[in-house]
């Protein structure tokens, strides 16, 4: 019997384990923290009986994912929902850059930008499948779609500046400001425009949604299926060298670059040993989750209906925000992100206490505390929010490494969005996924195509691992 170690259990330890078990083999995952899950986990921590996600919450890409909705995970409980509105940008003035699941209701939206809108998006989100399993892979491979490949890549390549003059509309270009905040990197740079497009074409093409019951649930459905195929979990192993594992014909490491070459330590390759080692890391998030009685009092009235809120007034503040973060200083007023997931999962309320989840983007391994800035952002936008506050649970840039290691820093999306890293992460390689140690593959979301609980990283690197055992058998 082939057999297999898995090392993490986020959802790319996950989707690796149930992708090798899917093929007979006898799969083992060990994971050390006491639960299973990475950053797709759910708690009570600000107050029992309100549920709330420790790290994603929002998840386009995971249900665009070719893999998860190639397992039917319906059938292990994991259910999608939404709210009324997607995603909104509040600007000082009362007005407000609108998500709609429909391309047609955004453009409305989007007044003289409307045309635009769907010159842009619509031709992605037509073909959106396809884009999927090109953009969700290394990007050194033989596209099976080429001319849908180089429509939806190449404005990828710009910075999200360039495509912000494209708009017409202040609401508009903050809207795009947000979106593309989500690379963690300066909005000047190449390819800063790529991680906002494909999250604006997966909302169009699947929506903006959240896991009925809280993001644990897509890490419960992906261990039934595990189960279900022969494979188990191990939580509360904690591996720190080769050495402490049994022998195994295929290893994953779902971990961090410096912690894998920690862990192989002499058996890797020199010069893979370097490039993990300076493998770059992006700014951190500083997280704080609200109890909100009666919800969030913003001044424009779609954003009481958004699953998303995002902070940071019109796109050149964003990008100022953006910028100070990448240099190691923290801005007076950050970009912040809030999801108001119980708009589309009521459960996760207590009555009329709902739980607000939020993060500010900080400098990596930023040790002050942020919680603050991030209560003045939302009051900005939501005049009398403090008054409605009945309950915090903060997690500072060191709390979120210490629960996830592969957060160094706080960086919760797995490496600096760089040029060189959206291209070449981890390292410079035709297989990205090969530590150069013959039977072991690195799988985290360091690898392509990054961060998300969509399990891609995990799915391509056990694929690598079964052609290697094709190879050798």
């Amino acid at each position: 019997m082939t057999t297999g170690i898995v090392v993490g259990s986020g959802p790319n330890g996950l989707a690796a384990a149930v992708r090798l078990a899917r093929a007979g083999v006898e799969v083992t995952v060990l994971e050390a923290a006491p639960e299973v899950g990475g950053g797709a986990r759910s708690s009570t921590d600000v107050l029992p009986g309100l549920l709330v996600d420790h790290c994603s919450a929002i998840h386009q890409i995971a249900a665009a994912s070719p893999f998860l909705t190639g397992l039917d995970l319906a059938r292990h409980g994991l259910r999608w929902r939404s709210a009324p509105i997607d995603c909104v940008h509040p600007l000082d003035d009362g007005s407000a850059g609108v998500l709609h699941r429909s391309i047609e209701a955004t453009a409305g939206a989007a007044g003289r930008d409307g045309a635009r809108w769907r010159r842009l998006l619509r031709p992605v989100v037509e073909r959106f499948d396809d884009v999927a399993t090109e953009l969700l892979r290394p990007i050194l491979h033989p596209p099976g779609h080429p001319l849908t490949l180089a429509r939806a890549g190449l404005p990828c390549l710009l910075p999200a500046s360039s495509l912000a003059a494209w708009w017409r509309t202040r609401p508009v270009r903050a809207l795009w400001g947000g979106v593309a905040a989500h690379a963690l990197h300066p909005l000047e740079r190449p390819t800063t425009s790529g991680v906002g497009l494909m999250i604006l074409a997966a909302g169009h093409a699947h929506g903006w949604v959240v896991a009925e019951g809280g993001s644990q649930r897509i890490t419960d459905a992906l261990v039934a299926e595990l189960v279900a195929c022969g494979g188990r979990v191990e939580t509360g192993v904690r591996v720190t060298h080769m050495r402490e594992l049994p022998s195994t014909d295929v290893l994953l490491l779902d971990v961090a670059p410096s912690a894998a070459a920690n862990l192989l330590a002499a058996r890797l390759p020199a010069r893979v040993a370097r490039a993990y080692r300076r493998y770059r890391h992006g700014p951190g998030a500083f997280k704080v989750d609200f109890a909100v009685e009666d919800g969030v009092p913003w001044t424009a009235d779609a954003a009481r209906q958004a699953g998303t809120v995002h902070l940071g007034g019109t796109f050149e503040e964003v990008a100022g925000a953006e910028r100070a973060v990448h240099g190691g200083r923290m801005p007076a007023r950050p970009f912040v992100l809030v999801a108001q997931q119980y708009l589309a999962d009521p459960a996760r309320s207590a009555g009329d206490v709902h739980p607000v989840w939020s993060y500010a983007h900080v400098p990596n391994g930023y040790d002050g505390d942020a919680t603050s800035a991030i209560v003045a952002q939302i009051e900005r936008f939501a005049p009398g929010f403090r008054e409605r506050i009945v309950g915090t649970a903060v997690r500072s840039t060191t709390e979120i490494a210490s629960r996830n290691p592969n957060h160094v820093g706080g960086d919760i999306i797995g490496g600096a969005s760089s040029p060189r890293q959206v291209v070449f992460r981890p390292r410079v390689a035709l297989d990205p996924y090969a530590t150069g140690v013959p039977g072991v593959w690195l799988c985290s979301a360091s690898t392509p195509p990054g961060a998300g609980a969509h399990g891609m990283c995990g799915a391509n690197a056990a694929e690598s691992a079964l052609r290697w055992l094709r190879r050798t058998r």
